[in-house]
């Protein structure tokens, strides 16, 4: 009886528009204000400034610290000889061609070897005392390790100072998404832009390995937060079908066209110093954004903040000249008011058992996507003779990947395009396993990058799409911090190769495949509004499921009937 009074009062309430679910609400503001209006097209713009610096920051640890292939120990009495010379009279195997020891030197008496003006007649070596030559064929410049020797017995310090990095990263992530939760997208932006910034600058002026490996772990601490932030905010502020687009030409155009950009800034300037600052002073800027950037209104309104959510709606209004209903209006503030009695944490979306499972497939999916994208950059470190071509070819090959994402996520869906580029990824992993070495192989290797690369960007959005805004920053991190873990195992796949060649690729065919599989357990969100609340975000998994359930749940029925009481008595008081 209970049930069935339930239902008849939830039938009633879904056709009076004061209880619609509040991401309804705002999606029929966003279409009356312009799903793509003016401010929409300046806020997309906007975009470019900080994918460039997210790019930077993830990046530009590979080229300061690019590691000089053809170095040699240094024989301080050799110095007065032309550089070919004194190579190939102190190192064993230099006159043999280019695979000489680059740790060791002849054990010899220099003064006998300057009067024959021979290599010493002796098999005795020992390690380098003064220091390294190096030259600058393939790295054009000097950098953090050719200035600082770290080769040889000191060659860990270059990875293990990336590491921290990732360890910032994943500091950064959870500190972060918490901010962003609690404090609003906009200063979390800020102060991670800050950070970065700042840590970018003292790299300037370390001179030794714990002082640059603590500079970049503040710089890591930026990592995520710097692109993620700004996401949030203007995929919050787009209409559903345009989200897709406006993600993906965003990776594409700015995040893709930016790591080009790296290179050639790298090239250009030709000091791993000028390269830092140029790359981390404009991340200062940020101070100005609060002047060009609107704080979220979701997240405003999900805070109890509705005056100021409804100032930066009008600010919509008055840039694309379109005018909101007094009765939509009304709506986003009584369900914004009503929700925010109690307000919602990420406890409340782990208390959710639907919520819960949808999070964790995320996390494992992503975990997967991003394992298998990493492990496969890894194994194609040797392949070209040149680091700045080969990065910028294989950056700008991650373009039409993006682009086809674009054309083709609001036609497919979400789970079609991670279930089948997940499965591509896996047939590609293994044929490309058990492939000769060669064109064939590098030609499976890159297409099984862009396939994962397809997967990762349609996981991200989905993402998005399907964590309620209370909770969006903090659920979103949780699933990066997820991905930066499941990445510190991608260098021990590399290594098993040493034991049998095909496995690294064997391993990551297998994990897609099992990450595809899984895949179909998540639900369908294209065309979908983007989720206000638990409930939103329930029914919307609900709804999007290969196994609908065509039902509303007792506990959102529930819900509609407090927030019609609520919204009763907001009409009698008026």
């Amino acid at each position: 009886m209970e049930d069935k009074m339930l239902k008849e009062e939830s039938k009633q309430l879904n056709g009076d528009a004061p209880n619609q679910a509040d991401s309804d609400i705002m999606e029929r503001i966003i279409t009356e204000v312009g799903e793509m209006g003016t401010y929409q097209k300046l806020l997309f713009a906007s975009l470019m400034p900080f994918f460039f610096c997210f790019i930077a920051v993830y990046c530009v640890q590979m080229f300061i610290a690019a590691t000089p292939q053809e170095h040699w120990c240094k024989v301080p009495e050799l110095q007065h000889l032309n550089i070919d010379l004194r190579r190939n009279l102190s190192i064993p195997g230099a006159t043999q061609g280019r695979d000489w020891d680059r740790c060791r030197v002849y054990d010899a008496n220099w003064t006998r070897v300057l009067e024959t003006m021979s290599p010493p007649d002796t098999n005795d070596t020992k390690p380098c005392e003064h220091g390294w030559e190096f030259l600058y064929n393939d790295i054009p410049y000097t950098t953090v390790v050719s200035e600082r020797e770290w080769v040889c017995d000191r060659a860990g310090n270059a990875p293990l100072a990336q590491s921290i990095f990732f360890v910032g990263s994943l500091i950064g992530c959870a500190l972060f998404g918490w901010m962003g939760d609690k404090y609003g997208r906009l200063p979390t932006l800020i102060a991670s832009y800050m950070i970065g910034g700042v840590g970018g600058l003292l790299t300037l002026f370390t001179q030794g390995f714990w002082d640059f490996s603590i500079a970049r772990f503040l710089v890591g601490l930026a990592n995520d937060s710097c692109v993620a932030m700004i996401s949030f905010i203007v995929l919050e502020y787009v209409g559903s079908k345009h989200r897709t687009w406006v993600l993906n030409m965003s990776l594409a155009a700015f995040a893709g066209g930016g790591a080009v950009l790296l290179v050639g800034l790298a090239l250009w300037l030709h000091n791993w110093r000028h390269l830092v600052l140029v790359t981390s002073l404009p991340m200062m800027a940020v101070l100005a954004t609060p002047f060009f950037i609107p704080e979220s209104a979701r997240w405003l309104a999900s805070k109890g903040k509705v005056d100021k959510a409804v100032k930066v709606l009008r600010k919509f209004e008055r840039i694309n000249k379109k005018k909101i209903s007094e009765e939509a209006l009304d709506q986003f503030i009584f369900s914004s008011k009503s929700t925010t009695a109690g307000p919602e944490s990420m406890k409340d979306l782990f208390k959710n058992p639907l919520l819960r499972n949808n999070l964790l497939i995320l996390i494992v999916v992503g975990m997967i996507a991003n394992l298998g994208f990493d492990a496969t950059l890894r194994l194609s470190e040797d392949i070209g003779t040149n680091f700045f071509l080969t990065f910028a070819l294989s950056s700008a090959a991650e373009i039409p990947a993006l682009v086809l994402v674009t054309f083709t996520l609001d036609r497919v869906g979400r789970r079609f395009m991670i279930v089948s580029t997940l499965g591509i990824s896996s047939v590609l992993a293994i044929f490309c396993g058990f492939s000769n070495s060669g064109a064939v192989q590098l030609a499976l290797a890159v297409l099984m990058r862009l396939a994962v690369n397809m997967s990762i960007s349609a996981h991200l959005q989905l993402t998005t799409e399907t964590v309620p805004t209370a909770m969006r920053a903090s659920g979103s991190a949780l699933v990066h911090v997820s991905v930066y873990v499941a990445i510190t195992a991608s260098p021990f796949i590399v290594f098993s190769g040493r034991f049998w060649s095909p496995l690294p690729l064997l391993i990551i065919g297998g994990l897609c495949f099992v990450a595809s599989v899984l895949s179909l357990l998540l639900p369908e969100t294209m065309g979908r509004a983007i989720p206000q609340t638990v409930l939103d975000a329930e029914q919307l998994i609900i709804d999007g499921s290969l196994w609908k359930k065509n039902k509303t749940t007792k506990h959102n029925m529930q819900s509609n009937i407090e927030l019609a009481t609520m919204l009763k008595k907001n009409k009698e008081l008026t």
